[in-house]
């Protein structure tokens, strides 16, 4: 089973036990989160979408790490001139991992299909 669900204007594709990077929560480590912005879930063939969200849907996460990312350093450079100006900056990010979902799609009997 997966979902795919937005959190901090971004998207991602969730499997129970995955571990996802996301933009930063106010939640503090160890505590259970959920995301109720669920575009789709599905389970094989079974695919739920929602028009935008799937209603009744949530992806439970614990929070695992509250931590700031690698460096990424920014640097202004004009030839010639003698000028040259440095700046990084370290993203927050929060490190989750999937514990389950809610309203997932149902499974259609056999005898239905046919």
């Amino acid at each position: 089973m997966y979902a795919v669900f937005k959190t901090g204007g971004k998207q991602y594709r969730a499997v129970k036990g995955d571990t996802l990077k996301i933009e930063k929560l106010d939640a503090a480590e160890g505590d259970a989160v959920e995301f109720d912005q669920v575009l789709m879930i599905g389970e094989g063939d079974n695919v739920k979408v929602g028009a935008p969200l799937v209603s009744g849907g949530k992806v439970k996460a614990k929070v695992l790490v509250q931590a700031k990312d690698k460096k990424v350093d920014v640097i202004k450079f004009r030839r010639r001139q003698n000028y040259r100006r440095t700046h990084g900056h370290r993203q927050h990010f929060t490190l989750v991992e999937i514990t389950g979902f809610t309203g997932a799609p149902r499974k259609q009997a056999a005898a239905a299909e046919e």
